[in-house]
């Protein structure tokens, strides 16, 4: 049963990980997907999947943390389909790992820009969009080093937090107009993001999952879909922690 059929969901950074398993779930759905990234080879590919499984898709090369290209992206939408039911702002970056005192300033400014600034821009232009309808639903992307900081991740942990109480102040703000925002905290999931990261830090003796691994990207994809779903009405303002017991 395709239970979003005739919907529309945006997924930013869906070229690949979370974001592209997001899009082909969205897609499973039933839902029409537009995929943002500002990889073309990424983005296209996982249009190009969703289509060959018979699904509806599209791909808009998009950089994030630039308000043309953002408004630009969700006006395209309105153009495209006339609607946006779900939003999935999940486009983020990891950077390089260093010190508090060490940590260069311009590599901060990129990685709060995306991660940070990239959500709120998404959010402003997508809350316009879904006031207009009167209806929609965001899921933001944080990540469970909210809740257990990881050293040598100053800028990475300081965004995903400023994205968490930026959910809750926008989701308390437009709960009462039809729009529900919340935001999901993976663990470590099977990533080319945190593939990266770890080639860069010891292998640990064992995983610090209580489940014994990372996640898969469908499995947090799974915690989107159910947040944007019907079944998740009355869910406003939280974080969803989806971290195989990391945090606890």
């Amino acid at each position: 049963m395709k239970s979003l059929e005739n919907k529309v969901a945006l997924v930013t950074g869906g070229g690949s990980g979370i974001g592209r398993a997001s899009a082909l779930a969205f897609a499973k759905n039933g839902a029409r997907v537009v995929i943002a990234d500002l990889s073309e080879a990424g983005g296209t590919e996982t249009a190009r999947m969703i289509v060959d499984s018979g699904g509806k898709a599209i791909f808009l090369k998009t950089d994030v943390s630039r308000s043309d290209d953002v408004q630009r992206l969700v006006s395209r939408i309105a153009e495209v389909h006339g609607r946006l039911d779900f939003a999935h702002n999940n486009a983020g970056i990891g950077g390089s790992f260093g010190h508090t005192a060490d940590w260069p300033e311009e590599e901060w400014d990129r990685i709060l820009a995306v991660n940070l600034k990239g959500v709120w821009l998404c959010m402003k232009f997508e809350i316009s969009q879904m006031l207009r309808q009167g209806s929609g639903s965001i899921v933001n992307t944080a990540a469970a080093v909210v809740r257990r900081p990881m050293a040598g991740s100053c800028a990475y942990g300081a965004a995903k937090a400023g994205v968490v109480q930026l959910t809750r102040t926008a989701a308390l703000e437009y709960a009462g107009r039809g729009i529900r925002i919340n935001a999901v905290d993976p663990g470590g999931t099977r990533t080319p993001m945190l593939e990266g990261l770890l080639a860069k830090r010891p292998k640990p003796e064992r995983s610090p999952y209580p489940i014994g691994r990372i996640a898969e990207p469908e499995e947090i994809a799974e915690a989107v879909l159910w947040l944007c779903s019907e079944a998740a009405s009355f869910v406003v303002g939280v974080d969803l922690v989806v971290d195989g017991g990391l945090t606890i």
